[in-house]
């Protein structure tokens, strides 16, 4: 089988260079594609079902990290699905990030990409290539998620600090507080946050990311990457047919669909 991959990178001249590098470090791998953002890298990786995938951390719409997760929800799954691609995230240097991932043992590349580290990525690309059988196709898929929920994880503040308590909320000229304890969900929409009791929807600025080392991730659960919802309000959580989970909650008439990085809160399922 002749190996395959793809390559999101933002800008042209990086990307070309990666896969010029990447012809004489690994002359059989095949890059299937060449995609200059994180929505089209996953369309692409979902079509295309490559063996290994090389990731630039900051592109527009969704990052690496983002993509990454984005295609793990949409991987196929059961009998005869393909493992989930091998992945390299491609990155500036960035002291955080590059700690991150090796506190992950997640491989990674600094830009420009050197020959010498180049060729180490790729040694070690082959060996998990040879070791992967269709037996066990579901593994990479889970390790990858659990890199994946690690990598994204809101970063603990530097100083501890109380769980918010309060919501405020502007609703025209008035300033509302909505205690958090009255919160069914925290969802993200576009630069707002929508927050939602039993009785009403509310908006605030502060961005999903901001808001989630506030609260109590005892309470909260989140089910989604713009999605976060009060544990104790969940009322039954059903499976599909393509193994799927959505989620109702008390005092909501909605259905939250769980995505797959997150759906470890119901392994009993």
């Amino acid at each position: 089988m002749i190996p395959t991959a793809l390559i999101a990178e933002d800008e042209p001249l990086l990307a070309a260079a990666l896969q010029a590098e990447l012809a004489l470090a690994w002359p059989a791998l095949q890059v299937g594609a060449v995609v200059g953002d994180g929505a089209s890298a996953v369309r692409e990786a979902v079509q295309r079902r490559p063996d290994v995938l090389f990731l630039d951390i900051r592109m527009p719409g969704l990052s690496g990290l983002e993509a990454a997760a984005e295609l793990a929800d949409a991987w196929p799954q059961g009998p005869g699905a393909p493992p989930f691609p091998a992945t390299v995230f491609v990155t500036a240097y960035d002291q955080y990030a590059l700690q991150a991932f090796e506190a992950q043992a997640v491989d990674y590349l600094l830009k420009p990409v050197m020959p010498e580290r180049l060729a180490r990525t790729v040694l070690r690309l082959q060996q998990v290539l040879a070791q992967r059988s269709p037996a066990r196709a579901s593994e990479p898929l889970e390790h990858a998620l659990t890199q994946l929920r690690a990598l994204l994880a809101p970063a603990a503040p530097a100083q501890p600090r109380e769980p918010l308590r309060v919501i405020q909320a502007s609703v025209g000229n008035t300033l509302r507080l909505v205690p958090v304890d009255e919160v069914l969900v925290f969802e993200a929409a576009d630069k707002y946050v929508r927050v939602l009791t039993a009785s009403e929807e509310l908006l605030i600025r502060t961005p999903l990311k901001d808001l989630l080392p506030q609260l109590d991730d005892t309470v909260f659960w989140q089910i989604h990457r713009g999605s976060v919802v009060r544990a104790s309000a969940i009322h039954t959580v059903t499976r599909n047919e393509a193994g799927q989970l959505h989620l109702s909650l008390r005092g909501r008439p909605e259905v939250q669909a769980v995505s797959r990085l997150y759906a470890h809160h119901f392994k009993a399922m």
